[in-house]
């Protein structure tokens, strides 16, 4: 039986009839168009679907929509504000942190997840965070450089708004 639920995505509410079973992926993707939430294993392993909810990285694939009601959820499409990029993701630009761009939404929310978290990661702590984010093209030293050099050139780059350093 389907059941309407609210969801917060960056900062716009929506309602939505959902299955007790649709995931939180297929609800960003097949019912709100929002794309740049990436469907690849579908099992949790492979992190290409990390959204954050309150602030914290989620696997968008193994998590009912049901449970994401009532909580704030970010998705890349949220990352950016007024047509600037965030800079994470100018980070992941200029220090070639994606190739193929699958998996960059996913990693780019775990690094500011990261950031949420830690307030000068090393690169260790980075790498070892940053472990359930496959990729196939990058090799992941990009990616942890990128990481490093946004939260060194904006002290603000995974904090939450209002949150500073």
């Amino acid at each position: 039986m389907k059941r309407a639920i609210e969801l917060s995505i960056n900062g716009d509410t929506y309602d939505v009839l959902v299955s007790p079973n649709n995931t939180l992926l297929e609800v960003l993707r097949d019912k709100l168009g929002l794309m740049g939430t990436k469907r690849g294993c579908d099992l949790g392993a492979c992190g290409a679907c990390t959204v954050l909810i309150n602030g914290e990285a989620y696997l968008s694939c193994v998590m009912l929509a049901i449970d994401a009601g009532g909580k704030d959820i970010l998705t890349i499409e949220g990352l950016a504000e007024g047509g600037e990029l965030h800079p994470l993701q100018s980070s992941f630009v200029e220090k070639g942190g994606l190739q193929c761009g699958f998996c960059t939404p996913g990693m780019i929310l775990t690094a500011r997840a990261i950031l949420n978290e830690e307030e000068n990661p090393t690169e260790d702590v980075i790498k070892r965070k940053m472990a359930g984010n496959l990729c196939r093209c990058t090799g992941y030293k990009k990616v942890v450089e990128a990481v490093m050099s946004a939260n060194e050139s904006d002290e603000n780059a995974g904090r939450p708004e209002g949150q500073e350093a």
